[in-house]
């Protein structure tokens, strides 16, 4: 038996290549790889040597050759085709591994020129890949580390790797291929290539690519969708986003639906923008609890106030750990799912009782008062792109990560906010931001006091506010209130201040935004412009 090895990424390489040496298979390889190999101790034999055909124009040709790809693609099950390698004196390859030159993370440096995207397109790599992978019956293809240890166990074992595995590396190969070009695809797709511009600079891209390739990566399938007599599977990024829900590790509970999932991604966006103790209660898509306090047990308390009935069977997400105080009062109602950073052990076993609560653990892309400025949304833990499935396409977008500043706000009435009902305005305002549209929150105190989501008229959703704040015993006296888009007529202010409003923040922008300011002004209130709208949809 012979095995081919000629990686990018040396992890494992000299330990896989020792084992294959112990089965007494063969080692054929190219430059790199096959001096560390012989720097190992291990006998080596150039691929230039197998072929006869040294490696030339820098090294872009090396593994194109009948000698490799004859090797790979003979069918052993085929007469002819041994026929055909024996004529030539070609032996055959049972094993490869392979990695490509690092595409992805070479375009991902700020400093890549097009030169460098070039230069670190694989063509052999992938040629060599495909041509294993279709042959996977006889041929072992291997093109991740993680893959080295089984292999290993297997030739131990039995002396060969099964037909089993063979064909799932093959179709793992045949993925990696898919995600290679489809990265390619993107980076080229962007690049504003026009007269003047030299391979040597950091090219212009276009933020929207002329094609654009989704490469996700299946976790699990679900019981059934959004509805029972649907069917759902879970995919995320092939490169997730630190902190983002697909890397959460489920502690307890029942498996997780599709609702489950859809609404806790929801709550976990929401609570990880904060950056003070924060907890977020969702129920279908939309927080109706949200709250900020000196530990969970306080920020719980006060966003399950807001709410209590919606509360029952939804979703809670923390951004700070969670310990026995906390959880021993978030076990007195029915929760789905609950989120946190991290769990005291006494509060695990709070839930241990409740076998049927989902608990997932999930760690924060950086801890709360960490600085994050300047870092990435994906370093962030957010999205940098939004996708909608529409009729036959998408609609792709940046994501919604606009953070506002009390340097944003804009006051545009005769009455001032207070330095308390600023704060106040900024909460309401990142809660409204994770409301679906149209979206009217009053909060006070750090704690949301009423929410309206979803209505047809911005008028309904304010009155579906006061009609759930007054259900939770609750004053929206003296509160304040956001509202995601700007009010087109004045009768949207008359009734958030009817209610109990004394500061208001909206996006400006309407055409009838002087009479919107003339009724602030006439009612007393205070209001200030965001600038920014916040629709969901």
């Amino acid at each position: 038996m012979n095995a081919l090895l000629s990686v990018s990424d040396k992890t494992g390489i000299v330990e896989l290549a020792q084992a294959l040496h112990a089965q007494s298979i063969k080692l054929l390889s190219t430059g790199g790889t096959a001096k560390l190999l012989a720097d190992n101790g291990l006998p080596v034999t150039e691929v230039a040597e197998m072929t006869g055909f040294p490696e030339m124009l820098d090294g872009r040709v090396k593994t194109l050759h009948p000698r490799v790809h004859g090797g790979l693609l003979a069918r052993r099950d085929v007469p002819a085709h041994m026929a055909a390698l024996a004529e030539h004196q070609i032996e055959t390859i049972d094993v490869l591994v392979v990695n490509l030159y690092p595409f992805e993370s070479t375009v991902a440096k700020s400093g890549c020129t097009l030169e460098d995207a070039i230069e670190n397109i694989d063509i052999g790599g992938p040629a060599m890949v495909r041509s294993a992978a279709k042959n996977w019956k006889d041929v072992a293809v291997l093109t991740d580390a993680s893959q080295y240890a089984t292999v290993i166990a297997e030739l131990k074992g039995d002396g060969k790797v099964s037909t089993k595995t063979k064909f799932a590396l093959s179709v793992a190969a045949f993925n990696r291929i898919s995600q290679y070009d489809g990265a390619i695809s993107d980076y080229l797709s962007s690049v504003q290539f026009g007269d003047g511009v030299a391979d040597s600079e950091v090219p212009k891209r276009d933020l929207f690519p002329g094609q654009t390739n989704g490469r996700f990566v299946k976790l699990q399938d679900l019981r059934y969708g959004e509805n029972s007599h649907q069917q759902a599977a879970l995919y995320r990024d092939l490169y997730p986003a630190p902190g983002s829900l697909v890397s959460a590790k489920q502690l307890q509970g029942k498996e997780l639906s599709y609702n489950n999932i859809a609404d806790a991604d929801a709550a976990w966006e929401c609570v990880k923008s904060f950056d003070v103790p924060a907890c977020v209660i969702v129920k279908h898509a939309n927080p109706c609890g949200v709250a900020v306090g000196a530990n969970s047990l306080e920020a719980y308390s006060k966003a399950f106030q807001t709410d209590p009935t919606s509360a029952f069977g939804g979703i809670i997400a923390l951004n700070t750990p969670l310990d026995e105080a906390g959880a021993l009062q978030i076990s007195k109602q029915f929760v789905e799912v609950l989120m946190a950073p991290a769990y005291t052990p006494q509060a695990l076993a709070v839930f241990a009782a409740k076998a049927n609560v989902r608990v997932l653990q999930i760690e924060l892309p950086a801890p709360l008062g960490t600085p994050t400025a300047g870092k990435s949304d994906w370093q962030n833990g957010r999205n940098a792109m939004d996708m909608k499935r529409i009729g036959s396409g998408i609609l792709l977008q940046t994501a919604d990560n606009h953070h506002l500043t009390l340097a944003d706000l804009k006051v545009v009435t005769v009455k001032q906010p207070t330095p308390e009902q600023l704060q106040d305005l900024l909460f309401a305002w990142k809660v409204a931001q994770y409301v679906k549209s149209n979206a009217i929150v009053f909060c006070a105190n750090g704690m949301t006091m009423g929410v309206g989501a979803g209505q047809m008229s911005r008028l309904d959703s304010a009155r579906i506010a006061s009609i759930k704040a007054e259900h939770a015993g609750l004053s929206l006296k003296d509160t304040v209130v956001a509202s995601d888009a700007f009010f087109p007529f004045r009768d949207g202010l008359d009734v958030v201040v009817d209610a109990g409003a004394t500061c208001v923040i909206q996006p400006g922008g309407s055409m009838r935004d002087d009479e919107v300011i003339t009724a602030a002004n006439e009612r007393g209130v205070a209001m200030v412009y965001s600038g920014v709208r916040h629709f969901r949809h």
